[in-house]
């Protein structure tokens, strides 16, 4: 009656040898491998603590006068010993290039596509495309204007004779390869490139990345100034956010994850990058497909210089304003209270 009441895949989930749960399929294929990895090792510890024991009690020595028969060489034995480890290793390692391969894959048409801009000490999340239910691909930016900035979006020109009387961006030589802030297209850089919808965290509010359940969502990495890491524990992954220098994101790291729950999960920057490292926080929300599509386009109603457009549009989406997770940091070291001095 209890086995009747687990199924194999229970059981199997269940049998992770300390390793975290995981909240996307990536993860789930490392936790997959390690739990495999475990069993693997337990059954050739199995196998070595049995032999061990069997020598002990089959050879002992039983009698002051007699000792078991010496073996000085055995073939048989030495072949196995070797050949069966090499077996295990091989495997062990095909099956985690297998895994790695998985998860580091990018696919050609991912269903939401976001740029983390990194900087010290607080993120910025840009909301490049997007597909919807039906699969029409929408591109999530601010209607006629123009991006002219740095590549943390911080600053957007609506015509043409403001963006004349600014310096032209300096984009290097792999601006022409999918890279974003200096024209996908690689076109000229002093055209500008459009203001994607965006979200910004400060000393007073936390940034939210907004992802759908089941869909495959890139993150293009930029860093403003120096290496950082995006972080979700829940996710089981991590990955530095390399700084090049330049506008261009053709080089900067990339990868996929695939959220398969809905919940909100605390991020942080895993490379010490500063004073208030410890406080570069964010937080994401995977949320269902249609309240995603419904924050998209209540953040494109508010105008891509408000303050508060982030909490505005969470509330739009009927979602609370903000973070939950995780609180903003303290960076006013004259806003900390001395300790009270002791009574003599």
């Amino acid at each position: 009656m209890v086995l009747s009441g687990c199924s194999a895949k229970d059981w199997e989930r269940d049998l992770r040898f300390g390793w975290p749960t995981g909240v996307t399929k990536q993860a789930e294929r490392m936790r997959v491998l390690w739990t495999w990895s475990g069993v693997a090792a337990l059954s050739l510890g199995v196998v070595v603590w049995g032999l061990i024991f069997w020598c002990c009690l089959r050879y002992r020595k039983k009698s002051d006068d007699h000792l078991p028969r010496q073996t000085k060489y055995n073939l048989l034995v030495e072949v196995v010993c070797f050949t069966f480890p090499f077996l295990v290793i091989a495997g062990l390692f095909w099956r985690t290039i297998v895994v790695e391969d998985y998860v580091n894959h990018l696919t050609k048409n991912p269903d939401v596509r976001v740029q983390v801009d990194a900087f010290k000490w607080n993120w910025q999340f840009e909301y490049h495309s997007y597909k919807d239910a039906q699969g029409h691909v929408h591109k999530t930016v601010y209607p006629g204007v123009k991006d002219l900035a740095d590549a943390a979006g911080t600053e957007g020109l609506e015509n043409q004779k403001e963006r004349t009387s600014q310096p032209p961006r300096s984009c290097d030589e792999a601006a022409s390869n999918q890279s974003y802030n200096c024209g996908a297209s690689g076109e000229d850089d002093t055209a500008g490139g459009p203001l994607y919808l965006s979200t910004v965290g400060s000393q007073q509010e936390i940034p939210v990345l907004v992802i759908p359940v089941d869909r495959t969502v890139r993150i293009d990495e930029h860093s403003e100034d120096v290496i950082h890491s995006f972080w979700v524990p829940e996710f089981l992954f991590k990955r530095d956010v390399i700084p090049y220098g330049t506008t261009s994101t053709a080089r900067d790291n990339q990868f996929e994850i695939t959220p398969t729950r809905i919940g909100s999960y605390v991020g942080r920057c895993a490379e010490l990058c500063g004073t208030y490292h410890s406080s570069m926080n964010f937080e994401v929300r995977v949320v269902s497909e249609s309240t995603f599509e419904d924050y998209m386009k209540a953040l494109a109603s508010v105008s891509h210089d408000d303050p508060q457009r982030q909490a505005k549009a969470l509330r739009a989406a009927h979602m609370p304003a903000y973070a939950t997770t995780t609180y903003p940091l303290q960076t006013d070291r004259t806003a900390r209270q001395a300790a009270p001095k002791p009574k003599e």
